[in-house]
């Protein structure tokens, strides 16, 4: 497994964090603690084979007070779900659990709200996971 953590590359501000060979499966749940920057606009959980290849982008924005859930293939991104329950704020220390099913994924939130978002082109693997933006990830766990 190879994991980068740090700025974000072209982007000192910004933290990235990155594993290539996650191994994540249906029936797997990743468990992600962090804190959010105080001064965080939006972060990004992506969940895919690459970067221009995801079966889950899971992206809080502060700005529009909504969770973004989407999909992209081949760098194309697919159409939006939009879930307007934010449930955290700027400067707060979180914990989110991702459970991948054959057929959707479950994020639950740290207030125990659920995201649901289908998993659209069928993965059967996750060998790549990022998290971007103003979010520090603390830990991590694969289940």
């Amino acid at each position: 497994m190879s994991i980068y953590m740090g700025p974000r590359r072209g982007t000192p501000r910004q933290e990235q964090f990155e594993i290539l060979n996650l191994g994540m499966k249906p029936g797997d749940t990743l468990k992600l603690k962090g804190k959010i920057s105080e001064d965080a606009d939006n972060f990004s959980i992506n969940l895919g084979s690459s970067s221009s290849d995801l079966a889950f982008h899971f992206s809080p924005r502060f700005n529009e007070s909504v969770i973004v859930c989407n999909s992209r293939c081949s760098k194309a991104w697919q159409s939006e779900h939009r879930d307007r329950h934010l449930c955290f704020s700027k400067g707060s220390a979180v914990k989110f659990t991702i459970r991948m099913n054959e057929d959707k994924f479950q994020v639950i939130l740290p207030d125990g709200h659920e995201v649901e978002f289908p998993n659209r082109h069928s993965y059967s693997k996750i060998s790549y996971m990022s998290v971007n933006g103003g979010f520090k990830v603390t830990s991590f766990k694969l289940d």
